[in-house]
């Protein structure tokens, strides 16, 4: 409250809405401003006061993360943002995303999720923030980061990574695919075993005892091959 007025910080559709009225001069500083990358808000009464403008800074392995994602054979790389169009495609150019959506609420994300799923499938959502959390549980996996995420956003995701670090992801990807593979082998390599002990028990090819040793055999066999999983290391 200024001089027994509200004053309105947000951004320049919100604040006209508001009741603050914006000439051209201030349009103009903002549209100079957000083609910077910039989000700009307007703080006013009845009158413009001025302009805050502030900008996220991207993460220096953004670019790396992405490229990592698509020898990965991720198909499409799309970021949702909340700022405006120009910001969001300046910091969308700099991470070398395919596509960027921009001044989307919480509700317009989880739309636009659920838009990528009906033409691409599945769809995974990397997010961190409260207004990112509708999204995440939207998504067919929703993975948030650790580090620097809100409860709300560790509580709705499927896969949490607990270091503030983008290459995680592809990391995370490549080790699900692995562990997938691995429990195929095993479980192809454990009934292949039990089925031929039935068969050879049956036909007395194979005594009990034999039959034993050679099921806890197999038993130690695959729990060693999941214990390859360790020594994992992506291919990226």
């Amino acid at each position: 409250i200024l001089d027994g007025r509200i004053v309105c910080v947000a951004k320049p559709t919100i604040a006209a809405n508001q009741g603050v009225a914006l000439d051209d001069t201030v349009l103009a500083q903002v549209a100079a401003l957000e083609s910077q990358g910039k989000t700009a808000m307007v703080v006013g009464t009845d009158r413009p006061l001025g302009i805050i403008a502030v900008a996220d800074t991207i993460r220096p392995t953004s670019p790396d993360a992405v490229a990592a994602l698509r020898k990965l054979g991720v198909e499409r790389v799309v970021m949702l943002t909340g700022d405006n169009r120009r910001a969001g495609q300046a910091i969308g150019h700099q991470a070398g995303v395919d596509e960027v959506f921009a001044d989307l609420l919480p509700a317009d994300k989880v739309r636009k999720v659920r838009d990528l799923e009906t033409q691409y499938g599945s769809v995974a959502v990397v997010g961190d923030g409260v207004n990112d959390a509708p999204a995440l549980a939207a998504a067919s996996v929703g993975i948030a980061m650790g580090a620097a995420g809100s409860d709300v956003a560790l509580e709705t995701a499927d896969v949490v990574l607990m270091a503030d670090d983008l290459m995680k992801i592809p990391y995370a990807i490549g080790l699900g695919r692995q562990s997938t593979r691995v429990v195929k082998q095993n479980l192809t390599f454990a009934l292949s075993v039990i089925a031929v002990l039935i068969v050879s028990t049956l036909l007395g090819v194979v005594g009990l005892p034999l039959g034993v040793i050679g099921h806890e055999g197999s038993t130690v066999l695959v729990v060693l091959n999941g214990l390859r999983l360790l020594s994992f290391k992506p291919n990226v």
